[in-house]
């Protein structure tokens, strides 16, 4: 390195290399910094929020790419130290400040990836800690392997090491990673949701509390807690009560006497049933009832009413009310709902049955 005559002035090394590297990093600040005002208001336009997390991500990472190049470019204008072995640990310094600046990018954008997801998605709500701690592992692990090569040392040993120690891994925790894998297929598939009632093809119902990554909770009308592996609940027939839609039809048999007049009982159930739709809170109110005679019953003709509930959880109280209603309102028209008649028939030519007293 020579030295530098401005205006009869001797300018040493020592005095216009620092200067130099103040203006280069202070010239990609001010760059940095103008950059990303307008970055930001595009960003801020956007409705997703991945942008504002890469770009949050990636601020520490070019402050420490813009402080180790202004060293390595220095180095590589004046040859700074190039008889003396400097010029080597630059470079190293550079390719491991740029490997850091990588891993440090990717765990700071992964972090807020799930951070956003997990206040939109059931399982990583429930599960985000362990999903943000697999995630850290791989990113730090892949980029320390990846600068302990950059070092020009040898990584096959530890990838062997490694691949020998995941196949053991894997074979111990065969059973957590299909419970998480099943976790992510309903998430994605959406087959259920938090909040939906559902009824399994085993027979248990109630409402779902939480999607984790090994398990589903159930809570179960008696108010008992039902935990389901998620493997178990993806491959088992499942019945969702919110799909397509909450409001969902309820049926209600009826029974009357032969001797009724139907089209006068199916005037009479009509209007009990409007009532009902229009008066009690978890009926549709627009909806129309329907009335269908269905069968011959064994002492009286069977029909079907035909309701619509909000929700589920509103059907038994639609129908409690409506047998209410309907009971009393019968009782008013003079419509009767017979009790079950047996006819027993006698052949007079017949032997008498007789009954021995017992003593």
């Amino acid at each position: 390195m020579n030295t530098i005559i401005i205006f009869g002035m001797s300018i040493y090394p020592a005095v216009y290399i620092p200067a130099l590297y103040f203006v280069f990093v202070g010239f990609f600040l001010i760059v940095k910094k103008s950059l990303y005002k307008y970055v930001e208001k595009i960003a801020a336009k956007t409705e997703t929020k991945i942008d504002d997390i890469v770009l949050e991500a990636a601020e520490g990472p070019l402050l420490l790419l813009i402080f180790a190049g202004g060293i390595f470019i220095l180095q590589k204008s004046f040859g700074l130290g190039s008889n003396t072995g400097l010029e080597k640990l630059v470079d190293i310094s550079f390719k491991a400040s740029a490997i850091l600046a990588i891993i440090v990018f990717f765990d700071k954008a992964l972090s807020g990836i799930l951070d956003n997801m997990s206040s939109k998605l059931p399982l990583f709500a429930n599960s985000s800690n362990v999903v943000r701690v697999v995630v850290r592992t791989l990113v730090i692990g892949l980029g320390v392997l990846v600068l302990i090569d950059s070092l020009g040392i040898s990584i096959a040993p530890i990838l062997a090491s490694l691949g020998i120690g995941s196949l053991a891994v894997a074979l111990a925790v065969q059973p957590t990673l299909e419970n998480f894998f099943s976790g992510v297929q309903i998430i994605i598939d959406k087959p259920i949701g938090q909040g939906h009632f559902i009824k399994l093809d085993s027979g248990e119902e109630g409402y779902v509390q939480k999607i984790g990554w090994r398990s589903t909770w159930i809570k179960l009308p008696p108010n008992n807690m039902l935990v389901i592996p998620n493997k178990v609940l993806v491959n088992a027939r499942v019945m969702n009560y919110q799909y397509p839609d909450p409001e969902m039809a309820l049926l209600v048999d009826v029974g009357v006497d032969y001797n009724s007049d139907l089209a006068y009982v199916e005037k009479v159930t009509l209007e009990v049933a409007k009532m009902i739709m229009e008066t009690i809170p978890g009926g549709v109110k627009n909806f129309d009832p329907v009335i269908r005679y269905t069968s011959f019953g064994d002492s009286s003709i069977i029909f079907s009413v035909i309701l619509r509930a909000k929700a589920f959880s509103e059907t038994g109280m639609l129908k409690h009310e409506f047998i209410k209603a309907l009971h009393k309102r019968y009782r008013e028209a003079g419509i009767v709902f017979p009790y079950p008649v047996r006819t027993l028939e006698w052949n007079p030519l017949s032997a008498p049955i007789k009954i021995a007293k017992q003593l």
